[in-house]
Order: structure tokens, then C-alpha cells, then sequence
């Protein structure tokens, strides 16, 4: 008797064992994938936007002028349906003025498990650039990093820019100190830049933009 009484008990030992396993791997399955799911993964190349109605309301883009500084440049940006980014405009050079941007709102984004960035552009002949805006300061001021984006007249192209290039830059001057560096898992702002001292008409259309190098990327 002592021993079936023994057996039961050691029975139900073992079933509250497995009941309690089994509610803890239900658990850390559910926070596993609660905390993957800000990771995109698309092979080699990952997006950072496709310029969808859900990412353009997630970047809230906006046009930033050197008017901001009494210049008389003129952009404007237009998103389509089918999820293309057209910033186009007027560079002027009056009045010390000469830059015209297309610029993302706060963002968090962690590239850093990637390479560099990739985009699909249609210019104009002309080379705009591409910023990345940390929390990096320099001299207690904010600044950018800066990577060129070459584009053929007419033409769709995808370019590759390595993270290895960017370079620091504070209003369009580039940054002579080798201490500072560009962390891409620092991103808070995306900016689509025209600068080439160059007056007159431009239009650039983007595709979309995304890491290339590796499968993941956090936003």
C-alpha cells in the first residue's frame, strides 16, 4: 500500500514537473518572438524603406530648404502610389544659399550588423548625397554623415554605398577629425541631399532604400 500510495504521489510530482516546463517554454517562446519582432530579414539585402503608405508615415518626410538661412532654393517631394520618391526642384545660389533636402522625421534604426546601404535612383546627370544623422557631436554641434550618390541621366541604377565612406559633416563641410566615426546603430535621421553648386532645375527618384551585407536590420 505504501508503495502505491509512493508511485501516485511520485506520478503527480512528475505531471506538475511537465505542466510548469511546458508554461515556461510557452513563455520564453512567446518573449523570443515579441523581442525578434522589430527584425526584418530579406536574404542579403534588407529594407529600410520601399516608400509604402505605412513607411511614409512612419518616416514622415518632409522638405528642408536653404530658405531656412534666406536662401531661394526650391524642393518638393511626391510619393506615388506605386511607392516611388520624386524630390525634385530648383537649386539656387543667391543669397549664400545652395542646398535643397529631402528628410526623414526621428527615426531608430540599427544597421550595424550590415555593410552599407543600397538604393534604386533615377537622377538626372547630377550627384546628390546621402546623410545619416546620430547622436554624434561635434564641437557640441550636431552633424551628419555624408555618402555620394552618383546618378545617369534618365537612367534606373542601383548604387552600393559602404558604411566605410561616410564621412562627418556639419552644414555641408566636411569634418577633419579622425576621432569621429559613423555608427549605423546610431540612425535617427535620413536625409536625401542636393549640394553640388550647381543652379538650376534637378530631379531624383528613388525606389527604395535598404542595408545590404547581412539579414537583419532593427527599427
Amino acid at each position: 500500500m505504501f508503495w502505491e500510495e509512493f508511485e501516485f504521489s511520485e506520478f503527480l510530482n512528475r505531471v506538475f514537473t511537465m505542466k510548469n516546463q511546458l508554461i515556461l517554454r510557452l513563455f520564453a517562446g512567446a518573449f523570443f518572438t515579441f523581442t525578434l519582432a522589430p527584425c526584418l530579414t530579406a536574404g542579403q539585402e534588407t529594407s529600410i524603406t520601399e516608400f509604402s503608405q505605412k513607411d511614409t508615415n512612419a518616416f514622415n518626410w518632409r522638405i528642408v530648404d536653404d530658405r531656412v538661412m534666406g536662401g531661394r532654393s526650391q524642393g518638393n517631394m511626391l510619393i506615388s502610389e506605386d511607392g516611388i520618391l520624386t524630390f525634385s526642384g530648383n537649386l539656387s545660389l543667391e543669397n549664400n544659399g545652395g542646398f535643397s533636402s529631402v528628410r526623414s522625421g526621428d527615426v531608430r534604426i540599427d544597421m550595424s550588423a550590415a555593410e552599407g546601404v543600397a538604393l534604386r535612383v533615377k537622377g538626372d546627370g547630377r550627384t546628390y548625397e546621402l546623410h545619416f544623422s546620430t547622436t554624434t557631436r561635434w564641437k557640441n554641434r550636431g552633424i551628419t554623415f555624408a555618402g555620394m550618390l552618383p546618378t545617369e541621366k534618365g537612367q534606373w541604377t542601383e548604387i552600393k554605398i559602404p558604411f566605410s565612406v561616410f564621412e562627418a559633416d556639419f552644414r555641408g563641410q566636411r569634418v577633419d577629425d579622425k576621432r569621429i566615426e559613423f555608427d549605423p546603430a546610431d540612425v535617427r535621421e535620413i536625409t536625401l541631399e542636393l549640394v553640388d553648386k550647381n543652379a538650376g532645375p534637378f530631379e531624383l527618384q528613388v525606389d527604395w532604400i535598404r542595408t545590404y551585407g547581412s539579414n537583419t536590420i532593427s527599427i
